[in-house]
Order: C-alpha cells, then sequence, then structure tokens
C-alpha cells in the first residue's frame, strides 16, 4: 500500500493531530515518513502609500527565526516518530503558497500519501479565509489522509 507518507506540520496543536496520525498509519503500514515545515519568505514591512521601508527585522534575523520555528515543529514528528519506531525525514522549505510547497516536497521526496489536519472550516468561513488543506487535496495526485 503506502511506503512513504508526507506530515506537513505548522507546529500548531490541531497539526499535531494530522502528525499522530501519520506517524500511527506509517507504524501500521511499516511505511517511512517525511515531516515538512514550510517557511514563507521574507516581506518587509511597508507603510503608506511611498511603502517606506521600516527595519524591524533583516531578512537574515527572519530566516534564523523562521528555522527555529521549523526545527521546533518538526522535533515534533521527530519524537512522534521515534516513540512509534518508524523511519523519519525532515524537512523545511521556503515557499509563497504552503500547499505548493508541500506538494513540491511531497513530488521531490516521492511520497505515496499525505497526512495532514484540517480546521473543517466550511462554507463562507472556509472560502474567506482559506485552507491549504483544501488546497493540497484539491492539487495533489496523492492520496490524502486529513484528520479533524
Amino acid at each position: 500500500m503506502f511506503r512513504h507518507i508526507l506530515i506537513p506540520t505548522d507546529g500548531s496543536r490541531l497539526s499535531l493531530k494530522g502528525v499522530k496520525a501519520g506517524v500511527r498509519l506509517a507504524k501500521a503500514l511499516r511505511a517511512r515518513v517525511t515531516g515538512v515545515y514550510v517557511i514563507p519568505p521574507f516581506m518587509p514591512v511597508a507603510y503608506g502609500d511611498a511603502a517606506v521601508y521600516v527595519p524591524s527585522l533583516s531578512p537574515q534575523e527572519y530566516r534564523k527565526h523562521a528555522e527555529k520555528a521549523a526545527r521546533k515543529a518538526l522535533g515534533a514528528i521527530e519524537a512522534e516518530a521515534k516513540k512509534a519506531r518508524v523511519r523519519c525525514t525532515l524537512k523545511f522549505i521556503t515557499a509563497a503558497r504552503t500547499h505548493e510547497g508541500i506538494l513540491r516536497v511531497a513530488r521531490a521526496a516521492k511520497c505515496d500519501a499525505i497526512s495532514m489536519a484540517s480546521h473543517g472550516r466550511g462554507g463562507l468561513t472556509g472560502a474567506l479565509l482559506g485552507s491549504e488543506t483544501t488546497r493540497v487535496l484539491s492539487q495533489s495526485k496523492l492520496p490524502v489522509l486529513v484528520t479533524r
């Protein structure tokens, strides 16, 4: 069945549900997992019509903080995988659109399934706020296990 499952995380409590479900599935199928954290690109803060740059955070500082958050979030995947004795690889990448980053890693790592969590927002709230899970579902050619 599935031999390699991608598990995206944003480090939230909700994404931990997707992590646990993905690791349990991997253990049951004797599959391996790849955890991924997508870092948005640095966007300098600008105010007003003149778009004056406000030096609140340098690109280097941003990258340092983003990578620290990525390592912390991916640590939860590593811990769950270790506890379940599932082989695990961890990656963080930069992408302007989170769902595209997730799908890019899934292709590059040759994953055959994705396990992720969803808030389950539907209707107008889901349309206005958007959902990375919905975007992954609609654009992925791989099966996606969605946990609520």
